[in-house]
């Protein structure tokens, strides 16, 4: 079965799956995406997740120049503001992951979509459990 994914969104978001986490970051613009998963209406980030964001954030190199989005996303359950509030608090979540890595916040950018641009088919349990999620972009600075 394959994702049903707004054009808009798919647009927008191609060029960073085309980069995500390949690469030599010396060959140009790349982008590299870490994606988090969440239970229904929850955004706890459990300690193995936790470990492996840090591990993935250590492998790239030159990290104080590169910028940060962080993206939230939910399923299509429940009203869309709890979703919108629920994707800020997973935005938050990670927030509070990537501070403690010492990372300055002001590299930091933050969307929440909600329920907005599902990447996965919310009429089905497995394309819900993935649009649980937040997404960690990380692009070069442009000097």
């Amino acid at each position: 079965m394959k994702p049903k994914i707004h054009l808009f969104f798919a647009l927008l978001l191609l060029p960073l799956l085309a980069y995500s986490q390949k690469g030599d970051l010396n060959e140009g613009p790349n982008y590299h995406i870490f994606s988090i998963y969440f239970g229904g209406g929850s955004y706890y980030i459990d300690s193995q997740q936790e470990a492996e964001l840090f591990k993935w954030l250590d492998g790239i190199e030159g990290l104080e120049n590169h910028l940060i989005s962080i993206h939230g996303h939910t399923d299509n359950i429940g009203s869309y503001e709890y979703n919108q509030m629920l994707s800020r608090y997973r935005c938050d979540a990670a927030l509070i992951r990537l501070l403690q890595k010492g990372i300055p916040e002001d590299v930091i950018s933050i969307e929440d979509f909600g329920e907005l641009n599902p990447i996965y088919d919310n009429s089905t349990w497995e394309g819900k459990q993935k649009n649980r999620r937040v997404d960690i972009i990380i692009r070069p600075l442009v000097m």
